[in-house]
């Protein structure tokens, strides 16, 4: 699983900023701009909603579990949430609880 979830924490950070960097470089730092486009219809209305929703929840678990479980890094899970987006702060949260779970098993054998 830890190869799993660090392969898909890659893909969760090259697959949106591949996306992003070319409007970017297009268009530049134009907020209005980004915001008229996210949401331009009723369908990206409801994409952006729904990974708002998606990121509050993911914080919040991330923050609980992570200090239940005493995950270390933590709350590089929740920068990358905020400044990527679920793709890639769930994906690397688990990467880390994973790796420190094998380390605890490790230790304990």
């Amino acid at each position: 699983m830890l190869r799993f979830y660090l392969v898909l924490t890659l893909l969760g950070i090259l697959l949106p900023y591949g996306a992003f960097v070319p409007w970017l470089v297009a268009n530049g730092l134009d907020l209005g701009l980004l915001f008229n486009d996210a949401v331009a219809n009723p369908i990206s209305i409801f994409a952006w909603l729904d990974v708002l929703v998606s990121a509050v929840v993911l914080i919040g678990f991330i923050v609980v579990d992570g200090k239940i479980n005493q995950v270390n890094y933590r709350y590089f899970a929740v920068l990358g949430t905020l400044s990527v987006g679920v793709s890639f702060g769930l994906p690397l949260y688990l990467y880390l609880k994973e790796k420190q779970s094998l380390k605890q098993q490790l230790c304990h054998t």
